[in-house]
């Protein structure tokens, strides 16, 4: 298991755990970051990421990728 912001850019990856504050986590899931999702990183912009997760694109902070298990 590694973060979310070691994957590589064009990999496919299975959501293992989302992690935080209960609140950090429900903003996660509402975004469509749940366990056993699947998602892909599209691009690396200066420590955040565009993924797509749920066939919608998502930009997200790298602090938040770090919480995110693949």
């Amino acid at each position: 298991m590694l973060p979310l912001t070691l994957a590589a850019v064009g990999e496919h990856n299975i959501i293992k755990k989302v992690g935080g504050s209960p609140e950090v986590k429900k903003h996660l899931e509402n975004l469509g970051f749940v366990a056993g999702g699947a998602v892909t990183i599209v691009n690396s912009i200066g420590g955040n990421i565009i993924v797509n997760v749920k066939e919608a694109r998502v930009a997200i902070s790298e602090e938040m990728a770090r919480k995110i298990m693949v």
